[in-house]
C-alpha cells in the first residue's frame, strides 16, 4: 500500500519537472452542415506566451474585460499557425470563438462549403518556439473514420486520406 502511495507521488513530481509541451487539434467533417468544425487545445500560459511573442503585446485571456483583444489575438495567432487544404483546396478558417477549461483553452474555428473530404492537407506550427520537444496531436474524422497524428517539431505538414 505504502509503495502504491510513493509511486503515485513520484510520478507526481516527476511529471511537474518535465512538463508536457503538446496541444491537441481535433478536425471533424461534418457531412450534414457540409463543414469542417476545428478546435485546438493548447495550456493557456503556452498560447498567452507565444501570442506576446508573435503580436509583441501581453495578455491575460481569464480577463473578462479583455475578451476583444483576446478574441482578435487568438485568431490572428492560430490562423498563421494553422493552415488547411480539403481537396487540394485552401480552406478559409472562421473563427468561432475560445474558452478557458482549467489550464486549458479551447479555440473554435469552421470551414464552410465543404461537403465531402477526401484528402485534408495540414500545416502547422502551433506553439512552435515554446520548446523543442513541442507535439501538435491531430484528431481528424471524417467518412465515419478517425485518423490520428502526431507533429513532433520541427515537422510542421501531414496528410489524411480517406
Amino acid at each position: 500500500m505504502f509503495w502504491i502511495g510513493w509511486n503515485t507521488l513520484f510520478t507526481a513530481f516527476v511529471a511537474l519537472m518535465h512538463p508536457f509541451f503538446v496541444s491537441v487539434i481535433d478536425i471533424n467533417h461534418n457531412e450534414k452542415e457540409a463543414t469542417i468544425e476545428i478546435s485546438v487545445r493548447t495550456f493557456t500560459n503556452d498560447l498567452e506566451k507565444m501570442i506576446g511573442v508573435d503580436a509583441k503585446t501581453t495578455i491575460d485571456l481569464s480577463q473578462a474585460s479583455q475578451k476583444n483583444k483576446a478574441d482578435a489575438l487568438i485568431a490572428a495567432y492560430l490562423s498563421k499557425r494553422l493552415n488547411l487544404s480539403a481537396n487540394g483546396t485552401k480552406c478559409k478558417l472562421e473563427y468561432v470563438g475560445f474558452e478557458i477549461q482549467k489550464e486549458s483553452t479551447w479555440t473554435y474555428f469552421e470551414v464552410k462549403n465543404c461537403t465531402q473530404l477526401n484528402q485534408l492537407n495540414v500545416f502547422c506550427e502551433v506553439l512552435f518556439g515554446i520548446n523543442d520537444q513541442q507535439i501538435n496531436i491531430f484528431h481528424v474524422k471524417a467518412k465515419n473514420t478517425r485518423k490520428s497524428f502526431e507533429l513532433i517539431y520541427p515537422k510542421n505538414t501531414t496528410q489524411f486520406n480517406f
